[in-house]
């Protein structure tokens, strides 16, 4: 590594570097376990997923047990099947997903984030349409902790002249 002496020198260097291809793109490749399996952790306000998916007929456990149990809402199940439904994989693949914390609509966040991470793990290919469609992206919204002297986080207590 040579010394720079001025601006110019950094220019130059810097030129060099690019042109040799130091500064090209991510390559994605396959992580699998094992087993054979993708592994990705999603989360979504307090919630935090773990998902694995495998090939497969297209059952999706989540903490043991299936999911029209687990979410019984319609909401919730076309929430977590967004992601598979964009990359048209619906029965490709099992499921297993152990989620924590949070309550429902927050679980079922963290879960559609973990799956569609893990699905870039499985294939790599299907980066782009998941990451255009933003299911990639953790949204990072919680909620604003209470603060002393309010009733809640922004809420005052009633004020009275008297």
């Amino acid at each position: 590594m040579a010394t720079l002496q001025s601006l110019a020198d950094l220019g130059q260097a810097n030129s060099a570097n690019l042109s040799q291809g130091e500064n090209e793109a991510p390559v994605h490749v396959q992580k699998l376990d094992a087993q054979g399996r993708a592994y990705a952790t999603g989360k979504r306000k307090d919630a935090v997923a773990r998902v694995w998916i495998k090939p497969g007929a297209g059952k999706i456990t989540v903490n043991d047990r299936p999911i029209d149990t687990y979410f019984a809402r319609p909401v919730l199940r076309m929430l977590l099947q967004q992601p598979l439904q964009i990359v048209n994989r619906i029965d490709q693949y099992d499921i297993v997903v152990t989620v924590a914390g949070g309550g429902l609509s927050g679980q079922a966040g963290a879960v559609r984030h973990g799956l569609a991470k893990a699905l870039t793990y499985y294939e790599p290919e299907l980066r782009s349409p998941l990451k255009r469609e933003g299911f990639l992206t953790r949204d990072a919204r919680v909620v604003e902790r209470k603060k002393y002297g309010r009733k809640k986080a922004r809420r005052s207590f009633q004020f009275s002249k008297r």
